[in-house]
């Protein structure tokens, strides 16, 4: 196939008319689209629309359906003739917002870009939102001086600061969708604040990021960037499986997979590359029977504060959006804090973040691993903002603009007495049919948060606004793979002293009996009737533990996972989440009631420096 030259701009220009132009512009193609098929880029085609005065304009939302004359300041492009919205002369910030949601994002960057708003209005700054998504916050009329309900493309926020001319844009607080407009949005001449397009792209780019943190001593696990699916497999090779395969620069884990054999990371790899079909695909060396920590940190040009330090309840393999996890974490050794202490101070200045940054690791075997860093607000600063008693989305915003931590009357990290659970709701009962097993591709939709002095009665509150009762007397279904089968025995031995009567798949009862827990076999669904399937329905199954192993066993468990959804039948795939859902049980059947205290006055017993 012959390649095209690509016009030089006169020749684009004597052949493309200002009606013309503005006749594609008013059918609502982008520059993108009209670079395509005009055989040049969308900077030209920007710069010929500017040049031949083909501006975008914009109306105002009526808001008051032409009743009464609208004053809202809520504003859609278009290509007319006049402009309704009017640019002041204060000092103007503007902050992306997430963009379009699916299962899998979190609306929890909406809370970070309303608190960003709110603190700068606070400082006497105008905050202009721009987003799409009309069932967020950001998205109110009332949440900013100006709101722009318009895609997240770099051409439509150039537009939008062509005519605001803004002192500074937000790009941290969005999640991954304004992040990858940062390049583009510096070259277009924005004023990006807070974290430099180049940082983010440094953290953001495997071969650069290899290179910094070995520079800084922090262990990685083994990995590799494949652009082809022969280099995929040659790496995965040379890595050994399992691993776990990830396109660059997506959100919520989209075609994000672990694989154990050649086979499915050739099926894997044609999903991963359709996700990102522009970036390189990332292949680690996949840590099994890790734990891993979320740490959500923020930095001004003098100083780093961790927010705080989260330990995912399930193992590493589950989406951080999907795991449950505490504050403190629970399981961890002083040596281990500090390293992770360390390494994410040494990160944030080497990245030199201003602003929110995040960073996963995860311990195996006494070891830390880093998994990734975002130089960006996460999904967990909500939680953590609440469980500190501090909104971390306001602190990075004013640092962003060159308030200190030390003015701002952080600094140092803030020691909680109390611990928090954070838990992923999920919306399995919404869709029949759909696999509940857990995996690296993020499906929850929301989140919850049990507070408490103790773990177990954090946990049981977590479970109880997540919608899942923990029985506290009943039977147990165990069936577990056969790595599992010596971790599940102390689990067993404390359901049974709190009087639950087990039940077990074949393997897994022989090999409990063979450890003293009394147990009682039960059939599988291939073999016959009654099986554990009848017993959940029939309401005989008060909790169920379920560790399948391997892509055939996880199918086949299939309808014991659905069944259990279909019944409210309380179920954990992971031994971490069993433990934690013991514990929750032992703390409920101790304590008799639950303990309610308000938000407020845990608040109120914190030591804030």
């Amino acid at each position: 196939m012959t390649k095209t030259k690509q016009p030089s701009f006169d020749d684009l220009k004597s052949c493309v008319s200002r009606d013309d132009l503005l006749k594609a512009k008013r059918f609502g193609f982008s520059d993108r689209q009209l670079a395509h098929l005009w055989h040049t880029d969308e900077w030209a085609i920007r710069a010929l629309r500017k040049e031949l005065g083909v501006i975008v304009v914009y109306k105002t939302v009526d808001t008051c359906a032409a009743e009464f004359e609208a004053y809202t300041p809520y504003h859609y492009s278009t290509y007319e003739s006049t402009s309704e919205a009017i640019r002041s002369n204060r000092k103007k910030i503007m902050i992306l917002g997430g963009g379009p949601n699916r299962i899998g994002q979190g609306i929890e960057f909406d809370y970070c870009c309303c608190h960003a708003s709110f603190a700068l209005q606070e400082d006497g700054f105008e905050t202009i939102m721009v987003n799409s998504n009309p069932e967020t916050v950001s998205t109110d009329y009332d949440t900013s001086d100006k709101l722009y309900f318009e895609p997240l493309t770099a051409e439509d926020v150039l537009n939008i600061a062509d005519l605001e001319q803004p002192d500074g844009v937000i790009v941290q607080f969005g999640g991954q969708t304004p992040l990858n407009l940062a390049r583009d949005l510096e070259r277009g001449g924005l004023p990006i604040i807070g974290t430099s397009p180049d940082s983010i792209d440094l953290a953001e780019d495997r071969k650069r990021f290899g290179a910094l943190i070995q520079e800084l001593g922090i262990r990685q696990p083994e990995n590799g960037t494949a652009v082809s699916v022969d280099e995929a497999v040659a790496i995965a090779k040379n890595i050994g499986y399992p691993v776990l395969v990830r396109p660059s620069y997506v959100l919520g884990g989209r075609a994000m997979a672990i694989v154990y054999e050649r086979e499915a990371l050739l099926s894997y790899m044609h999903n991963a590359m359709e996700a990102s079909p522009e970036r390189p695909i990332l292949i680690d060396r996949f840590l099994e029977d890790a734990h891993e920590f979320d740490v959500d940190a923020v930095a001004d040009p003098s100083a780093v504060i961790i927010g705080g330090i989260m330990q995912h309840i399930e193992s590493a393999g589950v989406h951080s959006g999907d795991s449950a996890c505490v504050l403190p974490p629970y399981m961890i050794s002083d040596q281990n804090l500090c390293e992770i202490r360390q390494h994410t101070h040494d990160l944030a200045r080497a990245l030199n973040v201003s602003g929110l940054m995040n960073v996963q690791y995860a311990i195996q075997d006494g070891t830390v691993y880093i998994i990734e860093v975002n130089p960006r607000a996460s999904r967990t600063v909500p939680f953590v903002s609440k469980a500190i008693g501090i909104p971390l989305a306001k602190v990075a915003a004013r640092a962003m603009v060159g308030h200190t931590l030390k003015k701002q009357g952080i600094p140092k990290e803030i020691v909680i007495s109390h611990i928090a659970v954070k838990e992923a709701v999920l919306p399995f009962n919404k869709f029949p049919g759909v696999d509940t097993l857990l995996g690296p591709e993020m499906k929850s939709t929301g989140e919850v948060m049990g507070i408490d002095t103790d773990f177990g009665m954090s946990f049981q509150k977590a479970q109880l606004g997540a919608g899942v009762r923990l029985p506290v007397e009943g039977t147990v279904f165990i069936s577990v793979n056969d790595k599992d089968k010596a971790a599940v025995v102390p689990i067993a031995e404390r359901l049974s002293k709190l009087g639950f009567h087990m039940v077990a798949t074949r393997g897994t009862c022989t090999y409990l009996q063979d450890q003293g827990v009394p147990t009682e076999t039960i059939l599988k669904i291939q073999e016959g009737r009654p099986n554990i399937v009848d017993a959940i329905k029939n309401g005989t199954i008060s909790l169920m533990i379920n560790t399948p192993a391997g892509e055939k066993t996880q199918a086949f468990d299939h309808e014991i996972r659905r069944s259990a959804v279909q019944y409210a039948v309380p179920y954990t795939t992971t031994l971490a989440g069993a433990a934690a859902a013991v514990a929750g049980i032992e703390s409920l059947k101790k304590n008799k009631a639950i303990r309610i205290r308000s938000l407020q006055e845990f608040h109120a017993q914190l030591q804030i420096p």
